[in-house]
C-alpha cells in the first residue's frame, strides 16, 4: 500500500509541470451616457461580447449601470480611469477635437456607413497623428446618419426657421442652426424630450434614430430632410490608456482586429438600421415628413459655406493641408458609396 501511495505522489508531482498555466483574466468596466436601449449602447455591449469571445474570456467587461460623468466629461472619465471603455461625440468638446468636424459638415454621406467608413479612413491616415485623442487608446471613429431638423411647427422656407429655439449637440450642428437663423443651444441628447415638451425647445437637430431612442414622435410636427444631412456628429470610441498598456500583446492584437474601420462599419450599419426604425416611427405617429425643396437646399448650402472655410482654417492651424484632406474625404465618400 505504501509503495502504491508513493508511486501516485510521484506521478502527480511529475504531472504538475505539464499542466496548462492559468491564464490571467482582465476585467474592464464600460458605460454609456445614452439610455441603455439606444442602439449605441447595444452596439457597445455586442462589441464587448465579441472581444470576450475572441480572447477566449481572457478579457471580460463589466457594465456600470450609472455613467460616472455628464456626457461631455466622458473623454476625461475614461482618461482618468473612472470607466475603462466608452464613447462620446466630439462636438461635446470642440476645443479639444477640431478635426472630427470635417465629417460633420452639411451634405456629406447619405448613410451612416458611408460617412463613418470614409471618415475612419481619413482620420487614421491624416488626423490621428495630431494627437487630439492623446490620453486614451482610441479604438474607432464613426458618425451617425444624416442629421435632420425636427420641429414642433411647420417649416416651408428659410424664413420659417428664424428665431426657432433648436437643441443641438454643439459643434457644426449648432453652427448650422445659427447660420439658418435659428436660436441654437447645446444640451445632451437624453434631455431632448423634456426640452420639447416643456417648450424650452421648438425643435431639435438629430439623426432619424433619435425619434425612437428619445421618444420624440409624440412631441414633433415635422421632419425636414436635407440630402446628406444638415450636419452629422462624429464619435470617438476609446479605452483607458493604462488599462490598454497592461493587456497582453496577443489580446491587444485581437482587440485591434475588431476596432478601427471594422468597428466604424459595423456601427454605421447599426445606425442605419436604427434610422430606418426612426423613419417608420415618424410615419406611424403621422409626423409630417418634408424633403427640403431646391430653394431651401440652396439656402442651407449658401449659409453654411463659411463653416467649411472656418473648419479648413482651424484644421490647417494644426499643420495639415485641410483643404486637400476635405477634398480627399469627399472622394472617399464616393468610393465607399460605390462599395470600394
Amino acid at each position: 500500500m505504501l509503495m502504491k501511495r508513493t508511486l501516485a505522489l510521484a506521478c502527480a508531482a511529475f504531472a504538475l509541470p505539464l499542466a496548462s498555466p492559468v491564464q490571467a483574466q482582465t476585467t474592464l468596466t464600460f458605460s454609456t451616457w445614452v439610455p441603455r436601449p439606444h442602439h449605441l449602447s447595444l452596439w457597445q455591449e455586442n462589441w464587448t461580447k465579441e472581444v470576450e469571445k475572441a480572447t477566449g474570456g481572457r478579457v471580460k467587461f463589466n457594465y456600470l449601470p450609472k455613467h460616472p460623468s455628464a456626457p461631455p466629461g466622458t473623454f476625461d472619465a475614461v482618461k482618468d480611469g473612472l470607466v475603462d471603455l466608452s464613447y462620446v461625440t466630439a462636438s461635446y468638446t470642440p476645443a479639444r477635437h477640431v478635426t472630427p468636424a470635417m465629417a460633420e459638415l452639411p451634405g456629406m454621406g447619405d448613410t451612416a456607413v458611408v460617412n463613418s467608413v470614409a471618415y475612419s479612413r481619413i482620420h487614421w491616415k491624416h488626423f490621428h497623428k495630431l494627437g487630439e485623442y492623446n490620453g486614451v487608446k482610441l479604438l474607432a471613429v464613426w458618425t451617425h446618419g444624416p442629421g435632420q431638423m425636427f420641429t414642433k411647427k411647420t417649416v416651408k422656407a428659410i424664413g420659417d426657421i428664424a428665431g426657432l429655439k433648436i437643441r443641438t449637440g454643439g459643434g457644426i450642428a449648432e453652427a448650422v442652426a445659427n447660420a439658418l437663423g435659428a436660436s441654437a443651444f447645446v444640451k445632451p441628447a437624453p434631455e431632448s424630450y423634456e426640452l420639447l415638451k416643456s417648450g424650452v425647445a421648438d425643435g431639435v437637430f438629430f439623426p432619424m434614430e433619435s425619434v425612437v431612442s428619445f421618444k420624440l414622435d409624440t412631441v414633433l410636427e415635422q421632419a425636414t430632410l436635407f440630402p446628406g444631412g444638415m450636419y452629422s456628429s462624429s464619435f470617438g470610441f476609446f479605452m483607458n490608456q493604462a488599462k490598454w498598456d497592461k493587456l497582453p500583446k496577443q489580446d491587444q492584437a485581437i482587440i485591434e482586429k475588431l476596432a478601427y474601420e471594422r468597428a466604424a462599419r459595423s456601427n454605421g450599419e447599426s445606425w442605419d438600421t436604427a434610422d430606418t426604425r426612426g423613419l417608420e416611427a415618424l410615419k406611424k405617429a403621422n409626423v409630417k415628413i418634408v424633403n427640403a425643396d431646391a430653394a431651401l437646399v440652396a439656402e442651407v448650402k449658401k449659409r453654411s459655406a463659411p463653416l467649411e472655410a472656418d473648419w479648413i482654417k482651424s484644421a490647417s492651424a494644426k499643420g495639415v493641408n485641410a483643404k486637400a484632406i476635405l477634398a480627399e474625404f469627399r472622394a472617399e465618400l464616393k468610393k465607399v458609396a460605390a462599395g470600394k
